[in-house]
């Protein structure tokens, strides 16, 4: 399977608990609609519904997404997933441990407080465009694998997702191509009559 890792640059997680209540983290680990920083030839943006099959999936709430830090799962309720107009909404229920304790201080003290999320691209689940002098994908469908808290957020130049638009620019010279043949053998057509 091919993952990739994205991150919520405009919308960050915080720590919300009462005296009651134990600790939580909330917030967008992906915002629609907005378009990303050049992601090495290309920006991307996700399109509402993007993660709509996901939100049954085993999905893991990480640090870094690092698999030996687990903050939560959807699977043992202790990680919440929805869809809302604005993003992709987490609500994280945190393990009462060490690393989450010391996380949580980190995230309080605002040295950290972004969000990232690991996915992969399902069959038809993404649409290539030129828009002015870049090109942008647009996430249509993706399988979600995990939703991360992260230290330094950034857009990795992925080698799948440069692949995904070797690919498609590939289709469309040999598309391009397709139409020039075509539009030749008119033109004989043209002369030979």
């Amino acid at each position: 399977m091919d993952i990739e890792r994205r991150y919520a640059s405009l919308e960050g997680i915080e720590i919300r608990a009462s005296d009651t209540e134990a600790p939580r983290m909330a917030g967008f680990a992906a915002v629609y609609n907005v378009l990303s920083e050049d992601l090495g030839g290309f920006r991307e943006r996700i399109a509402p519904g993007a993660f709509s099959k996901s939100l049954g999936n085993d999905v893991r709430a990480l640090f870094n997404h690092d698999p030996n830090f687990v903050l939560g799962r959807t699977r043992s309720k202790t990680l919440g997933l929805s869809e809302t107009p604005k993003g992709l909404a987490v609500e994280i229920f945190p393990p009462n441990s060490a690393q989450s304790r010391s996380l949580m201080e980190s995230m309080k003290r605002g040295d950290i407080d972004q969000m990232s999320f690991g996915f992969s691209v399902r069959k038809n689940g993404q649409k290539w465009e030129q828009e002015g002098d870049i090109m942008v994908r647009t996430l249509l469908d993706v399988d979600l694998i995990d939703v991360s808290v992260v230290t330094f957020p950034a857009y990795p130049k992925t080698e799948i997702a440069l692949r995904s638009l070797d690919e498609f620019q590939r289709l469309q010279s040999a598309h391009d191509f397709t139409g020039q043949i075509d539009l030749l053998r008119k033109r004989l057509d043209l002369l030979i009559i």
